[in-house]
């Protein structure tokens, strides 16, 4: 197992696997066999979306995407809060239209990787996931939260239309639960988060590590090959009409096919006997 503190998108190695306490780290990776857990570590200010914590997170995605023993990635967070958004002591410090443009083009990049890099993403949601935060949610591929967490794209409270949370949440939920989100800057529980398509699955705190394992351990099994191409495909084809969409996913799974896991995978379906991967 490895421990990682990373600050301002460097990383060092640590010695043990025991959580970093320093204040200074403002994000933890921690890998478990072939999964990175990747922990925001601000829990004094909720984990919010600091420059530096999205220029370190920005860094750790960019590493394991071309890492191949890396099967999967779970975004998590030390503290009562999942992530409170951006920062917003930070944002006033410098208010310049070009600073808040930049800022905004940072976290886009991010959320855009989280959707483009091979490997499945979860998010492991506790306490409040709110603005940025909830669209971090949004952004990653699954997402399980313990059944007290809460959610809300908040901006319009303060004078601020959270539009950059709308572009992932828009495209989980329905256009007129988005848009209710986005309007009212309501909170929603998870059990609604859940039914909305926000999240997968909510559970009690105390059995939230265990459902998110059991998750990864189904995704693990399957080859990597098959996995990276199908999570490829799924937002590609999102973005085009019916024949476009049906012509690339042809494609995907014609090459697919021509992979030795899928090969192996269909050769021992028809012998009746676990597959060889």
């Amino acid at each position: 197992m490895a421990n990682q503190s990373v600050a301002a998108g460097h990383s060092t190695a640590a010695s043990d696997s025991k959580p970093v306490e320093s204040g200074d780290d403002v994000l933890e990776r921690v890998d478990r066999g072939p999964v990175a857990w990747l922990w925001l570590n601000r829990p004094s200010a909720y984990n919010a979306l600091s420059e530096d914590l999205l220029i370190a997170l920005q860094s750790q995605l960019d590493m394991i995407s071309s890492d191949d023993t890396v099967r999967a990635v779970v975004i998590a967070a030390r503290g009562k809060a999942f992530c409170a958004g951006h920062d917003l002591r930070e944002m006033l410090a410098e208010p310049a239209l070009g600073a808040y443009q930049q800022l905004f083009a940072r976290c886009s990049r991010v959320m855009m990787t989280l959707q483009r890099m091979p490997q499945p993403v979860i998010a492991r949601v506790q306490g409040l996931a709110t603005a940025a935060g909830c669209q971090l949610v949004a952004a990653c591929d699954l997402a399980v939260a313990a059944d007290d967490a809460r959610f809300a794209v908040s901006g319009v409270n303060l004078g601020l239309f959270c539009s950059t949370p709308a572009v992932p949440l828009s495209r989980n939920l329905s256009r007129k639960a988005a848009m209710k989100m986005l309007l009212t800057g309501d909170f929603i529980d998870a059990a609604r988060a859940r039914d909305d398509g926000l999240i997968n699955d909510c559970v009690p705190p105390s059995e939230l590590d265990v459902a998110i394992e059991a998750l990864l351990a189904r995704i693990v099994s399957k080859p990597r090959e098959a996995i990276a191409a199908g999570k490829g495909l799924f937002y590609r084809q999102l973005e085009m009409g019916s024949e476009a969409a049906y012509q690339l996913a042809g494609q995907t799974m014609a090459c697919n096919m021509m992979d030795d896991s899928a090969l192996e995978g269909v050769s021992a379906f028809i012998e009746k006997r676990p597959p060889n991967w």
